[in-house]
């Protein structure tokens, strides 16, 4: 187990109530963090996955899986992030779960972020930033990413969990994370794309390779 997203996940369960509702995101900390919950052996009332993985990973560990639709507003979300800067605004979706990880921090009071010290950057753009496209929409949506200054590259994987596919967009230095974030949403075709800036984080937790953690809270 990776001492760093280990240690941020031991970290994030402090912040777990118990009977409470609990959005939980997707990826290889999240994956920890479940793991370590279980162990925890705090109550939890039900839990909001931003995926089927994530899903199935939480009914193996005897964790209610609830529909946000029934759930409603979520006292809870944690995840992780492929990039993070010092606004907390972050990039996410190199798993492919960004539409539905958005929705879910977006009908959250609270989101902590769970990540390794090397995820933290100064501008964030170097992880190619994932976009959620319909399919018939793929070639016009690269060609829109390209009149933006980056390079698009199709992600040869299975659809998303909503039927669609992801663009990879590579080249962008985002220095308006929100700016940016409008602005790809408004493209035809485009379902979300893996900024997280308009819904940053509200607390960040690092987990760092001598197995501590340290946190830090978004500025208000």
């Amino acid at each position: 187990m990776h001492p760093g997203k280990k240690a941020a996940s031991l970290a994030a369960i402090k912040h777990v109530e118990h009977d409470s509702l609990l959005g939980v995101g997707s990826g290889s900390t999240v994956n920890i963090f479940i793991e370590l919950l279980a162990q925890s052996g705090i109550r939890i009332e039900g839990c909001v996955a931003s995926s089927v993985k994530t899903a199935k990973l939480l009914e193996k560990h005897h964790f209610r899986v609830m529909d946000l639709n029934l759930a409603g507003q979520l006292e809870l979300y944690i995840d992780g992030a492929d990039e993070v800067d010092p606004q907390l605004n972050l990039i996410k979706g190199g798993g492919g779960a960004l539409t539905r990880e958005k929705i879910v921090a977006g009908a959250s009071t609270r989101f902590v972020c769970i990540a390794d010290h090397t995820k933290e950057v100064n501008v964030l753009g170097e992880f190619p930033l994932p976009i959620e496209v319909i399919p018939m929409a793929r070639s016009f949506v690269s060609r829109e990413i390209v009149r933006l200054g980056a390079d698009p590259e199709y992600r040869e994987a299975p659809p998303t969990d909503n039927g669609n596919v992801i663009v990879d967009c590579y080249g962008f230095n985002i220095t308006d994370p929100r700016a940016l974030e409008a602005e790809l949403n408004a493209i035809p075709g485009v379902v979300t794309n893996g900024l997280f800036a308009r819904r940053p984080a509200d607390t960040l937790i690092i987990g760092h390779d001598n197995g501590e953690a340290s946190t830090r809270t978004a500025a208000k």
